[in-house]
């Protein structure tokens, strides 16, 4: 038997009433076992009317394993019938697979394009030539519940596919690049001070010492876990399934630049020592067992963590602000935003100046106090300042 549920989000005000509570935008979860098999993952909703059609397409396949389909060959319309929505949507599901997106940005995609689909099937369009500016704009008002942040990645993902219905002919004109871009009123993440990243390491310490019940070797890898995020800078997903063979001394591997260079980065010591000294889960990973989603896994250690920054007091706390404190803490101590961009693995330092333009102003001013005490520290200026002090007194 299967049972869908809200798996309300840390800022959800009824996080409280249990997942018993339906009625917020939180997303739906299933649990319970099909054909003998457990499960418990997300159902990638938030309606609760496409949560119950998935479960019934997995009772009625007699598992949710969706079959391999072969890479379809680029859909011709019927110049007397049209390609529909869903011929539109798997065409594009075809090139993605054939320019090896990664698995995230293709879920991404097929998640906008069950919602196109359910949107297109109550508004009565059923082929992709019959897609207008209307529609696009009446699709966009259908994204309530999420943040302007959000709702901007969407319209970048809607413009994209439409670029690719318009390179094949099938629509006149890319309606998604019309519609405005939401202005992005969200607060940008902050980095944790000294005080709350010794307030967090600590807080596993207690966890522990007085919650057995947790886990010691749990405890232990999550403040590995937190030492290599805000050490290397890595995502928390990347940093959870992270590979020990990637680690040489304190040089970790991090990617391969297009131009086909790696790109380390170099821990501490005592961050290595640490991850040397956490209970490993598998023998090729130090929090990982190398089996199931990084999604899942990701998730697992957000709720652990969100745990230990309740004891420790810590406000507004999320695993992605280790990666902000790499990068400002790299920034206000010198390093050209270059070199951080290229840490981060930013595809360009235009991203970096985005997320991090406040921090590098900051760094201006640190530059111009440096500049400030080499100027009263040199003979020739303080002797200069000097005579022109005397000159104005004679005036």
């Amino acid at each position: 038997m299967l049972v869908p549920y809200r798996r309300h989000n840390s800022d959800c005000p009824h996080a409280s009433d249990g997942r018993r509570w339906n009625r917020c935008k939180c997303p739906i979860w299933v649990q319970g076992t099909l054909d003998g098999e457990p499960i418990r993952e997300a159902l990638e909703t938030r309606i609760w009317t496409e949560a119950n059609d998935t479960i019934q397409k997995w009772i009625a396949a007699g598992g949710r394993e969706e079959p391999e389909q072969e890479q379809a060959p680029e859909l011709v319309p019927d110049q007397t019938v049209g390609l529909t929505i869903s011929e539109a949507c798997a065409s594009f599901t075809a090139e993605m697979q054939a320019l090896k997106l990664r698995d995230s940005s293709q879920k991404k995609y097929r998640i906008m394009f069950r919602q196109l689909e359910t949107y297109c099937s109550r508004a009565g369009v059923r082929l992709i030539s019959e897609i207008e500016l209307e529609h696009t704009t009446k699709f966009r008002q259908t994204w309530n519940g999420c943040t302007s942040g959000s709702a901007g990645k969407r319209l970048e993902r809607l413009r994209t596919f439409q670029a690719f219905l318009v390179k094949h002919k099938w629509i006149p004109e890319n309606y998604a690049k019309m519609l405005r871009r939401p202005k992005d009123t969200a607060r940008p993440t902050l980095p944790y001070t000294l005080d709350e990243m010794k307030r967090l390491l600590n807080a596993c310490t207690t966890l522990i010492a007085e919650r057995p019940r947790i886990g010691k070797a749990k405890m232990q890898r999550l403040r590995a876990l937190i030492l290599l995020d805000r050490y290397s800078g890595l995502r928390i997903g990347d940093a959870a399934s992270l590979p020990i063979d990637r680690l040489e001394g304190q040089k970790l591997f991090l990617y391969t630049a297009k131009t086909g260079t790696p790109v380390y980065t170099k821990l501490p010591q005592f961050v290595v020592d640490e991850l040397d000294r956490c209970p490993r889960l598998s023998p090729g990973y130090w929090f990982w067992t190398g089996c199931g989603s990084k999604e899942s896994l990701s998730e697992n250690y957000r709720r652990v963590f969100r745990e230990v920054a309740k004891l420790a007091k810590v406000k507004n706390a999320h695993p992605h602000r280790f990666r902000d404190t790499f990068a400002v803490e790299l920034l206000l101590n010198g390093v050209p935003i270059e070199q951080v961009s290229m840490l981060l693995g930013h595809s360009s330092i235009k991203v970096t100046e985005k997320h991090y333009a406040p921090w590098v102003r900051a760094r201006q001013r640190q530059l111009e106090e440096s500049l400030d005490r080499a100027i009263k520290d040199d003979p020739l200026a303080r002797e200069e300042s000097s005579r022109t002090q005397k000159l104005v007194r004679i005036k």
